[in-house]
């Protein structure tokens, strides 16, 4: 099955390539050619705070987030992000063609995350051996898509919402069970109140994951690569309408909001990662309008 999804990420970043590249100006981010050349240069929009991201581009032949490579595309444009958790500082360091570097000290601005106090014990146990038979392959098939690189150019976009709704949760928000923290939400929730509402690709991409049955948590899964380490799930879908390895374009239906998997009540949970960090949808969206 790996193989199988290996090769349909392969097949599809041929095509996203050939596809995507034809679609250069329909509302992507590309460096300007007049710009003065510079070492390294942030774009704006951005969002230099904790779940945000920025763009840019440097002159250097290599790139690196706190010593983590850093891809980049063939004009210099690249994508970065932050987690949640993110520390306030961060360094941009770019390998020259001279042999030096150049540096740029980044201040990841801290987030006023919704913290709910409650007073009771938090649950214990952990998963039980049953439970994990089923779970450890679906989180290894989640690993697996979000290992693939298909060239997808959607990461220089500007993202749309995939559907409208109310915000039934935030990313980031948290419980503290007695001063015990739990879980932090790691996406974000829009509820139509209905399930079986379509809703879009926010950005281009190549479809990385279409569960064929349910996982126990995510349900109906669907999962978008949108290039640059950039991808996106979502959960609790009643129908998928796409599959494996098809490119997808910005604004195209792909699936419908269900409550498949764990969850109590027709939502989609949209998530978005770039390499292990999580990142909050809303910062690459803007407010709901």
């Amino acid at each position: 099955m790996a193989s199988r999804r290996q090769s349909l990420g392969l097949a599809a970043a041929g095509l996203a390539g050939g596809l995507l590249a034809l679609r250069q100006g329909r509302g992507l981010i590309l460096p300007s050619a007049t710009a003065a050349a510079k070492p390294i240069e942030l774009l704006l929009p951005g969002a230099l705070t904790q779940g945000g991201w920025l763009r840019g581009r440097t002159t250097g032949q290599a790139l690196s987030l706190d010593g983590r490579p850093v891809a980049l595309a063939d004009d210099g444009m690249f994508l970065i992000a932050f987690d949640r958790d993110a520390r306030p500082a961060a360094l941009l360091t770019a390998q020259l063609e001279t042999g030096g570097t150049a540096e740029l000290p980044l201040t990841v601005a801290p987030r006023a995350w919704q913290i709910e106090n409650v007073n009771i014990a938090r649950r214990g146990g952990g998963p039980t051996d049953d439970f994990m038979a089923i779970r450890a392959p679906e989180l290894a098939r989640i690993a697996a898509a979000r290992a693939l690189q298909t060239g997808a150019q959607g990461w220089r976009q500007k993202f749309m919402w995939p559907a409208k709704g109310r915000i039934s949760g935030k990313f980031g928000s948290q419980r503290v069970y007695r001063g015990e923290p739990g879980a932090y939400h790691s996406g974000l929730d829009i509820a139509t109140g209905a399930s079986g509402t379509p809703y879009v690709a926010p950005a281009d991409g190549v479809v990385i994951l279409a569960a064929e049955r349910p996982f126990t948590l995510e349900g109906n899964l669907l999962m978008l690569d949108h290039g640059m380490g950039l991808n996106s799930a979502f959960l609790h879908s009643s129908q998928l309408l796409v599959k494996e390895g098809d490119v997808v374009w910005q604004g195209q239906v792909i699936a419908r909001i269900g409550m498949t998997g764990r969850a109590t009540g027709p939502h989609l949970h949209w998530s978005m990662k770039w390499g292990d960090a999580r990142l909050d949808p809303l910062l690459f969206t803007g407010p709901m309008v």
